[in-house]
């Protein structure tokens, strides 16, 4: 079974949020809670950076 790396589900993710985020079931629902889509895109974003400054292992 192949891994995917780190960098790349993390970018994965954030592909799916947009996704998510522009979903008409989505944005016709008024959900109320403490973390956004923006706060967990945030969070992605963070992982990759981390994942470049770090290196990408998938081990």
């Amino acid at each position: 079974m192949t891994r995917q790396s780190l960098s790349q589900l993390a970018l994965q993710a954030q592909q799916l949020l947009t996704q998510i985020d522009q979903h008409p079931q989505y944005q016709a629902w008024q959900i109320d809670c403490d973390v956004t889509l923006g706060d967990v895109r945030q969070f992605f974003n963070t992982l990759q950076s981390e994942c470049q400054i770090k290196g990408d292992r998938t081990h």
